[in-house]
């Protein structure tokens, strides 16, 4: 079941559009790590490249996926202050409802 924290964290949609989104990352050491980018494909390159965010240097990550896209960039900060508050049950919870994000490479 979908916490009220899970909703509340998420941008009311339909959303003015945008070229921002707001990813998770799965680290390999079990925990979750939330950004936002407008080049997502980019982005997660250079956190598994060790170019990214501190955290996903000393933690590297194992799998991405996009909580939502198409949105402007202060939405998506927003949208990434809520995430970063929820407990790791709520953010494994999100996890598991999101697909997987699939490079143009692959």
């Amino acid at each position: 079941m979908i916490s009220s924290a899970i909703i509340n964290a998420l941008p009311l949609l339909p959303q003015q559009k945008g070229d921002w989104g707001v990813y998770l990352l799965l680290c390999n050491n079990g925990a979750f790590y939330c950004g936002i980018s407008n080049r997502l494909e980019i982005r997660w390159q250079a956190h598994v490249a060790g170019k990214g965010a501190r955290y996903t240097r000393m933690y590297p990550p194992e799998q991405m996926r996009v909580v939502c896209r198409g949105i402007g960039k202060r939405i998506a900060a927003q949208c990434e202050y809520q995430l970063k508050q929820l407990t790791a049950a709520d953010k494994a919870c999100l996890w598991g409802l999101l697909d997987n994000f699939k490079p143009a490479q692959e």
